[in-house]
């Protein structure tokens, strides 16, 4: 019998069940073992391929496989195929990796693997999350929650999120409906959640604490530490870090938060360089905007990505992009979470053509079919240059980055190409890209929008 969400928050301790060991080397029982699904192995084919390693190479649970297959995925990614094996034997792992490398999945597949080889029959309360997923932006983990849904379509298991920006009711309601195996948030909000008793993190299996370097330059690690220390010991669970950086902070952090972790590395260069056409268009401060615009009338550009490093600056693009008739989104720190999420669902739907966005607020954002990244002004960290890059060019699909180079932020090219270990060729814009174009009287080619859309109007407006 399963605990409901009546059950008084002010005593768990005293009925909560015994502490058991987290996600360590364990086998699973001739009683835990899975019913055959309807679903069979056979319905989902990959051929093998040399140097490449398959879902299928890994003992998988079928329900798993067949959420793979739905989702389309056939072969591992670099980052999946370092890392499945040993996490699936129970070993912790501290990963370097970029945004776009696959390493959401990488998690995922190892965590639901582990909870449905390992049910948990005795009794639980809601809000007991037998999973940790700690994510530095509300957009990241909102993603990784989708991902976790979507993989878990044809298990009983549930996964749960929890970010600051949204309604805390709404959120506590859907956390007291079902129980929680995965559970996905933001420092901030766990952390509210977890004082107010409507979570514990006590029975912890598996702890992913994702994009750690974005945790350290954000200021959320006390916070995080906090977390961490509401679960069980490091040598009783499962612990998973992963960074685009390996810096002396970071690999301290790791050291107190991991026992025994295998390192794997996957070199930003294998991100940045294998997809996507890298440019570099040297330009003026004041051609910028002009660049921009006939950029998006090209006839090849889908889906667009716009990355500026300032919210002032994202706002100001934002608003004359859609005087030029372009239908565009703004996702930066002004503009309200509900906003930004129904800007978001439009720009994957295709509503939208162009996402202006800062670094924070596009920090692991996954869209299919993002055909062009444009940095409006370079990144002053290089390794931002990767995960904005990082945003084309998926999933085995080729994509166009195109970065504005002036006088201002030129002296950023340097560290970026050491970065990737590779010189970036750098040329003038093509003469008809740098005509002025007026502000069009009708909507702008192939753009039309004769009266912005409601998500279109929301989504740039900024909090008072």
């Amino acid at each position: 019998m399963t605990k409901n969400s009546e059950q008084p928050k002010d005593q768990p301790s005293q009925k909560k069940p015994a502490q058991t060991q987290a996600g360590k080397n364990r086998s699973p029982s001739k009683s835990n073992r899975r019913k055959s699904p309807k679903w069979d192995i056979s319905q989902f084919v990959v051929a093998p391929q040399e140097g490449k390693s398959r879902f299928h190479d890994f003992d998988l649970p079928a329900e798993l496989m067949q959420g793979i297959q739905n989702i389309g995925f056939e072969y591992c990614t670099p980052i999946q195929a370092a890392s499945l094996p040993h996490t699936l034997n129970g070993h912790d792992i501290v990963g370097k990796a970029q945004t776009g490398t696959g390493k959401t999945a990488a998690f995922l597949v190892n965590i639901i693997t582990d909870l449905l080889n390992h049910p948990v029959e005795d009794e639980r309360f809601l809000g007991e999350a037998r999973t940790l997923i700690l994510a530095p932006t509300r957009e990241l983990a909102i993603q990784i929650g989708d991902d976790a849904t979507q993989l878990l379509k044809h298990t009983k298991l549930r996964a749960h999120t929890l970010v600051g920006g949204m309604d805390y009711g709404k959120q506590l309601q859907k956390l007291q409906k079902h129980h929680c195996d995965i559970l996905v948030g933001t420092p901030g909000r766990l952390l509210d959640f977890a004082n107010n008793r409507d979570i514990y993190l006590d029975r912890v299996e598996i702890l992913v604490i994702d994009e750690a370097d974005r945790m350290l330059d954000m200021g959320f690690i006390p916070q995080v530490r906090r977390l961490v220390n509401l679960t069980p010991k490091r040598e009783d669970r499962q612990s998973l870090l992963f960074s685009a950086t390996f810096t002396p902070e970071i690999l301290r952090l790791s050291e107190t938060w991991t026992d025994k972790p295998v390192t794997v590395e996957i070199g930003a260069e294998r991100v940045a360089t294998d997809t996507v056409d890298q440019k570099i268009l040297i330009t003026t401060a004041k051609e910028k905007f002009t660049l921009l615009n006939n950029i998006l009338l090209g006839d090849d550009v889908e889906n667009v990505m716009v990355f500026a490093n300032r919210r002032d600056i994202c706002r100001t693009l934002h608003e004359k992009l859609k005087k030029q008739g372009f239908k565009a989104g703004l996702l930066s720190g002004d503009v309200p979470q509900n906003r930004r999420m129904r800007a978001l669902d439009s720009f994957k739907s295709g509503s939208l053509k162009v996402m202006v966005a800062t670094d924070v607020a596009g920090r692991g954002i996954h869209v299919d079919g993002v055909s062009h990244v444009i940095n409006y002004t370079l990144p002053e960290e290089p390794e931002d240059y990767v995960h904005r890059i990082g945003r084309t060019g998926r999933a085995g699909k080729n994509g166009t980055s195109i970065s504005f180079a002036c006088e201002d932020d030129a002296f950023l090219l340097e560290p970026i190409e050491k970065l990737l270990d590779m010189k970036l060729s750098c040329t003038m814009p093509e003469e008809h890209l740098v005509q002025a174009v007026p502000v069009p009287k009708s909507p702008a080619k192939n753009k039309p929008a004769s009266k912005p859309s409601t998500v279109e109007a929301e989504s740039g407006t900024p909090e008072k």
